[in-house]
């Protein structure tokens, strides 16, 4: 019966999912990308260099210094702003999402989802520079935005705002599902090679309780602790995992030519690699490139603006070159160490498309490192996978809490609280449906998610070009009126805080 309930599940799905992700939907996110390309005149190269300096660099010479609060607002640094948002989109679908993407897609997948990161970086970019232009103050000090802001507030289109908020808690609990999936398979097969046991579905269901269980530890300190639980892991498991992969990559170097070629090649060829058979069609290449990197860099689903408009900053520009480098980092960096580390070590010609994808990454750490491989590989995947998942707590939370606006902000509470018990008990549920149809409904949920945040991205771009050139133009030194905030008061106020000379909110 179970099982008969989860193949109609997925029947449906497999429907909604190839009208979501269909021709229509990959227009959308490159036309998107295109359209503020142009805009902002090619931004994410134009002002890669000061995305760098802007953000990354300050970040890592801040290290250790404290920093002064602000009483008057909750907020959260810069930093942890962008560790909350990149521990958001590096997750499992950095890793095991490529192997799965090549395994069913072919290697050419790779080069379409660098050509969404590189659109991506601009359109990331866009969504912060409006998140934070909408977002919205409460009485107690509380910062939120989102795409559900910018799309009431901005584009006034108060249903889409709405349809936009649920998605986002669907695809929250699809995206906590998907990590702690692959927490449990991997360590389950890592009991497995181990020899400790053969694994099964007792320890699956006990390490997604474990999951569970320090996920409600974080997620009741809200954004202030999943900042500083965020920033703490992610460099640590993301400066692991690069050198690993480089150390895999650099022994295998002699086939680094051929895996580019490789990649260039199956880009536009019309029979993908897929076990020696007639794979996936030039069309569906482009689509699993696309559909997993924008899984993996979120950008254009308006997910990781949330913990952006958390931040201390005052200025949309400044947090919106983080969204840059996010998604640099995300698919250019990660991604294409994780394509490269196992184009390098397999022959996918050889290879079965229907393997596990969790198996096969493990394998190649495994059979670079051998026993140290396993382990390394047993704990970053999973810390890569949590620290997405206490990010999507908090989507989905703020998703939740702009659902009932409208109610006080006691029953308010009780509700956001109730959403965080589904969310943990979820996380442990999880554990038994099956990886590849897990897989296939959050990718439905991201993209529906993705079509009302593009929406209005597309329809406030001129905006988002306009606070551009207001920001560079005050940094040219011309005497005008700072764009930080949609709301006369907020922005008085924000204008009061940067001309006071306080960095830390500029």
């Amino acid at each position: 019966m179970w099982d008969d309930f989860l193949k109609t599940v997925a029947d449906i799905n497999s429907f909604i999912n190839g009208l979501v992700w269909g021709w229509p939907m990959i227009i959308l996110i490159l036309g998107t990308g295109v359209l503020l390309t142009f805009r902002t005149r090619c931004l994410q190269v134009r002002k890669f260099g000061d995305s760098l300096n802007s953000t990354i660099v300050p970040a890592v010479k801040s290290i250790g210094k404290k920093r002064r609060k602000d009483e008057r607002v909750r907020s959260v640094s810069q930093f942890e702003a962008f560790s909350t948002a990149i521990s958001g989109t590096v997750g499992t679908g950095n890793i095991v999402g490529v192997v799965s993407a090549i395994l069913t897609g072919g290697p050419g997948a790779v080069f379409w989802m660098w050509v969404s990161a590189f659109f991506g970086m601009v359109t990331n970019y866009s969504e912060n520079v409006l998140g934070l232009y909408f977002r919205k103050k409460d009485k107690n000090g509380n910062i939120s935005g989102g795409a559900f802001y910018y799309i009431y507030y901005g584009l006034k289109w108060r249903w889409l705002a709405y349809t936009a908020a649920v998605f986002c808690i669907f695809a929250a609990v699809g995206m906590s599902g998907v990590q702690t999936n692959k927490i449990s398979g991997t360590v389950n097969e890592a009991f497995i090679r181990s020899g400790v046991s053969d694994g099964g579905m007792t320890i699956r269901l006990m390490t997604g309780g474990i999951v569970a269980v320090i996920t409600a530890i974080v997620i009741i300190g809200g954004i202030q602790r999943i900042g500083k639980v965020a920033s703490m892991l992610v460099p640590f498991m993301s400066l692991i995992f690069i050198a690993l992969s480089l150390t895999s990559i650099c022994i295998h170097f002699t086939n680094i030519p051929q895996t580019f070629a490789l990649i260039f090649e199956k880009a536009f060829n019309f029979q993908a690699v897929g076990g020696g058979i007639l794979g996936y069609t030039f069309a569906e290449v482009i689509k699993k490139g696309m559909a997993r990197g924008v899984f993996s860099n979120e950008a254009g689903l308006g997910s990781s603006v949330i913990a952006h408009s958390a931040s201390e900053t005052r200025e949309p520009v400044k947090q919106g070159l983080w969204g840059v480098f996010e998604v640099f980092f995300d698919t250019f960096i990660i991604c294409t160490l994780t394509s490269l580390m196992f184009l390098t070590n397999f022959d996918v010609e050889k290879l079965d498309s229907g393997m596990e994808d969790s198996v096969m990454s493990m394998t190649m750490f495994s059979d670079n490192f051998g026993t140290f491989g396993t382990a390394v590989f047993s704990i970053i995947l999973p810390l890569f996978a949590f620290t997405t998942i206490i990010a999507w707590s908090y989507y989905g939370e703020k998703a939740v809490e702009f659902c009932f606006g409208w109610v006080s902000a006691k029953k308010r509470r009780y509700i956001v609280t109730g959403f965080k018990v589904i969310y943990v008990v979820l996380i442990a549920a999880s554990t038994i449906i099956q990886s590849e149809l897990i897989w296939a409904i959050d990718d439905t949920f991201n993209g529906l998610m993705a079509i009302p945040n593009l929406i209005c991205v597309i329809a406030l771009s001129g905006l988002v070009a306009k606070i551009t050139k207001n920001y560079y133009d005050r940094k040219k030194g011309k005497d005008i009126e700072p764009m930080l905030s949609a709301y006369p008061e907020l922005n008085e106020e924000f204008k009061q805080d940067i001309t006071s000379g306080d960095k830390e909110m500029q």
